[in-house]
């Protein structure tokens, strides 16, 4: 298994976790930006971008440590989106020590029970398989996938491209297993012990939403909403994620 990453600047790691069926392109507008101030690291997951596909049942969060691990990355910033999120949260409750601050972008989460919507939304689109192009066309106008507004906006070629990419990655894989931490993390947020930064659009699916009620049980995390975007803030409104990221880092640990 080989993980394609980057690493850009010089100072504190900070660690940038993608959205799942992209790549760490994902970032492309505010890693440049981090990387003024710190050490960024991005890096695509297995399955992903430049990765290796996915032969056997994959363990995002394993995957994860090992590349810290290789990086010789003692203590770093998470920032996750979407998965990228759910993974670092995992991960953060598995090794609190490893983790200075975690900002989550929309975060999915381990256990959490999605609507019958969205799993009739996943349904739809694998009922078009093998088809490309109507796999990313049910994906990219459904309602529940939230990204109308990325899809009408300056980036909507730029990230129709790259969902292209990962669609056609995925054709690679020999197995969609996912293996996560148990107990989920649904049922351990009152244990996360590190500060923690929770953004969402105001224009995402409810589902977020319905996540980002339970996220209230971590400890010290504090919410920011960024209005008019849905579920790709960071194509979208790449200044605003970047400028609630710079401010949560700049404040003292506590």
């Amino acid at each position: 298994m080989d993980l394609h990453y980057e690493i850009q600047g010089k100072g504190d790691p900070v660690v940038l976790l993608h959205s799942g069926g992209v790549d760490s392109r994902d970032w492309q507008f505010i890693a440049p930006k981090l990387a003024q101030t710190h050490r960024v690291i991005t890096y695509d997951q297995r399955g992903a971008g430049k990765s290796s596909p996915r032969l056997e049942p994959v363990n995002h969060v394993e995957d994860f440590r090992l590349l810290l691990d290789y990086l010789d990355i003692d203590k770093a910033v998470l920032v996750g989106h979407s998965i990228g999120g759910q993974i670092a949260t995992d991960f953060t409750l598995g090794n609190p020590e490893r983790v200075t601050k975690l900002v989550l972008v929309a975060p999915g989460l381990t256990g959490f029970q999605f609507s019958p919507e969205y799993d009739r939304f996943v349904q739809a689109v694998w009922a078009v398989v093998p088809d490309v192009e109507k796999m990313l066309d049910v994906t990219l106008n459904s309602p529940m996938y939230a990204v109308h507004v990325v899809m009408n906006s300056p980036h909507r070629d730029r990230f129709y491209q790259i969902k292209h990419h990962n669609v056609l990655r995925a054709f690679e894989w020999k197995n969609f297993d996912q293996v996560w931490t148990q107990p989920p993390a649904i049922e351990r947020l009152n244990e996360l012990k590190s500060k923690t930064l929770f953004i969402i659009g105001t224009q995402d699916s409810e589902d977020c939403f319905r996540i980002a009620k339970f996220f209230k049980q971590v400890p010290d995390i504090r919410f920011a909403q960024i209005e008019g975007a849905d579920h790709i803030p960071t194509l979208t409104h790449p200044q605003e994620v970047y400028h609630l990221i710079t401010q949560f880092l700049s404040e003292s640990q506590y």
